[in-house]
């Protein structure tokens, strides 16, 4: 024993060791003193210190082959960092054999890892080197990976997208003062799209090479690449939204820029934002987590991530916009185009809210909501406004002809354009003191309601509220417009008109099932009362000149005094015909049943008083018959003014 200790020290190699090991228990295994288990110990020793023999005998042979190995590895993967193309524009055997080279290297790694090394410097070395192969091949695969996604990138083209464009569909509202025709008459056609993203999904990249994209991304996350490669593909689909964006018109414009634009581009850029909106929820961004998926979704929820951070900056540039315009000035002409926001917003928020479903997507979420409430609020503000611009329109000076008010028309095509958006206009004009915060969508509110009178139904809607809110507001200022007119006959012709407008607008559009019927025969009194006070103003101090007075004696008038009632008569009758062939009554049957009613009144009056005097006139002093003066009345209301002295008049 003592012998065998002076050898240890000397030593120094691991086969020595062994070496001595064996020698030992041989040696011991030898003595005739030993117990059986004593022996049986040393056998056992002599046999472990044999295996241990073998073993380091493969291992120096193992490294051997390792190092070959790594050779044939390394000359591969360096090969093309001399060389300038890309590996995959090279062929597909190229791009495996390059793919198969740096599995081997991966592979060769961790059998260097999981070895019981002593971390000898030959050791050392050989794994260093397999490292700096690896890195260099890693960065390689991230640029080859990038260019594949570019390379064959598909052309984007919305104009094949099954949305038509809002542009075409909106109609332009101009100021309340400044719009005088019908162009507000036609409804706004808006899409109803389907919610059915999966029959929107596009290939943004060329479906070929998805397979070989998913292979570069398995082999890098394996090689806890994943990160690198998450980058580069975060960064070049970032990059490619940024482009959808652009070819969808839509410009990275901060909250002063939009508060800047004047109205004609805040208008063409808010149509546009509408048609954007539903393009890229639905097609684009649906289409983008569909290829995150298809590269990443070999490793668990990554691909959520990835599509979030590539896609956030886009989607909060489009929020951004709605945010712009939600806090601008809340102009009436504006509603419709933030109702237009506003419900786009709201139909895409189950898609938006399955598209950024993980815990990354929630600022996404929650930032679409607060857009969605913030335009929701800029709809009752806009819609407030266009009340107090209808209370507050003041005119100078009375309106020509006592026609159909500018105001009027525009308020009540308005208000009927508006009925394309109950459900919405209900859900945000309700009283919202007892409503849920979290609930945004008009889809959770109730249907309109209806309530009975012993009158007729009518809608007992908000929006129902709102609107005849408004008619009655809009009669006000007419009062106040009319006051204008110096003419009391006219003031009536001007109220007539456009209280009449009013009926007829309710009673030929949707504005019927709001306002009732009811309302209808209320309007149709007050335009029959005017025209009738119209009667009375205009044609009771004419008709008072053929009125006989004391004695009913018509021999007992003087022939001096029956020719200055004729005389007078018919001074009476052309100044109404020279002023009220200037005033006019649009609508033909209107204006035909005051002639008709006019004409009635005037004519059998004329007709019994020239009866009963013409035995004390003569023929020249009738200047006018009873034909003509009828033929006369039907040029009343024309909105052209005439003389009885013009022989052209006709």
């Amino acid at each position: 024993m003592g012998d065998c200790r002076s050898v240890i020290p000397e030593l120094e190699r691991e086969e020595d060791l062994i070496a001595a090991a064996k020698h030992i228990a041989r040696a011991l295994g030898s003595k005739k003193n030993l117990t059986d288990d004593a022996k049986k110990i040393l056998a056992d020793l002599s046999t472990q210190l044999s295996s241990m023999t073998t073993v380091n005998e493969n291992k120096v042979e193992g490294i051997s082959e390792m190092e070959g190995r790594l050779n044939v590895i390394q000359e591969k993967i360096m090969s093309w960092e001399t060389d300038q193309s890309m590996i995959w524009d090279s062929g597909p055997d190229e791009a495996t054999d390059y793919l198969n080279a740096v599995d081997d290297a991966r592979k060769l790694a961790e059998q260097l890892e999981t070895l019981s090394l002593d971390k000898a410097d030959e050791e050392k070395e050989l794994l260093r080197r397999v490292h700096d192969i690896l890195q260099i091949a890693m960065v390689r695969l991230e640029e080859e990976f990038k260019h594949i996604l570019v390379q064959n990138r598909q052309p984007f083209e919305p104009e094949h997208v099954s949305f038509r464009s809002s542009e075409e569909d909106t109609a332009d509202f101009g100021s309340v003062i400044s719009l005088g025709d019908d162009s507000v008459e036609e409804s706004i056609n808006r899409d109803s799209v389907s919610r059915t993203s999966e029959e929107f999904i596009i290939d943004l990249v060329n479906p070929e090479v998805i397979p070989d994209l998913r292979c570069v991304a398995n082999l890098m996350f394996i090689s806890n690449y994943g990160h690198e490669c998450s980058q580069a593909y975060i960064s070049v689909r970032r990059d490619a939204l940024d482009e959808c964006l652009f070819i969808l018109e839509m410009e990275k414009l901060s909250i002063e820029d939009v508060l800047k634009l004047e109205w004609g581009s805040l208008n063409s850029k808010i149509k546009r934002w509408v048609r954007a909106m539903k393009i890229f929820v639905r097609v684009y961004l649906a289409s983008e987590k569909w290829l995150t998926e298809q590269i990443f979704g070999e490793h668990g929820t990554v691909n959520l991530v990835y599509f979030a951070e590539a896609s956030k900056a886009s989607m909060l540039q489009l929020l951004n916009f709605g945010e712009a315009v939600s806090i601008g000035p809340h102009k009436p002409e504006k509603l419709f185009l933030i109702l237009d926001m506003y419900e786009v917003l709201a139909d895409l928020l189950p898609d938006i809210d399955s598209l950024y479903s993980d815990e990354i997507g929630f600022c996404v979420r929650m930032e679409c909501r607060e857009v969605l409430g913030r335009l929701g609020n800029a709809v009752k503000a806009a819609f407030l406004e266009f009340e107090n611009a209808i209370a507050t329109s003041v005119s100078p000076n009375p309106f020509a002809g006592g026609g159909i008010h500018h105001l009027t028309r525009y308020v009540m095509n308005y208000v009927n354009t508006l009925t394309d958006y109950r459900d919405t206009l209900n859900f945000l004009l309700k009283d919202r003191n007892r409503e849920d915060p979290i609930s945004l969508s008009p889809d959770m509110s109730p249907p309109a309601e209806e309530e009975k009178t012993s009158e007729g139904t009518y809608d007992a809607s908000p929006m129902a509220f709102h609107f005849r809110s408004v008619a009655a507001i809009l009669e006000c200022n007419l009062d106040d417009k009319a006051k204008l007119y110096r003419d009391a006959s006219l003031q009536h012709i001007f109220l007539m008109n456009n209280i009449h407008y009013m009926a007829q607008k309710v009673k030929n559009s949707e504005l019927r099932h709001i306002f009732g019927d009811d309302w209808i025969r209320k309007r149709n009194w007050k335009f029959q009362q005017h025209a009738l006070n119209y009667e009375r103003a205009t044609w009771g101090p004419v008709l008072s000149l053929l009125k006989d007075e004391g004695n009913s004696n018509s021999d007992s008038i003087s022939k001096t005094l029956l020719k200055e009632r004729f005389r007078s008569f018919y001074l009476a009758f052309e100044e109404v015909y020279r002023t009220q062939t200037a005033w006019i009554i649009p609508d033909p049957e209107l204006r035909e049943d005051l002639q008709i009613s006019t004409s009635v009144r005037v004519i059998q009056a004329y007709r019994t008083f020239v009866g009963r005097h013409s035995n004390q006139v003569s023929d020249k002093h009738i200047k006018y018959s009873a034909d003509d003066l009828q033929n006369y009345l039907l040029d009343l209301f024309q909105g052209s003014q005439r003389s009885l002295h013009n022989p052209h008049r006709r």
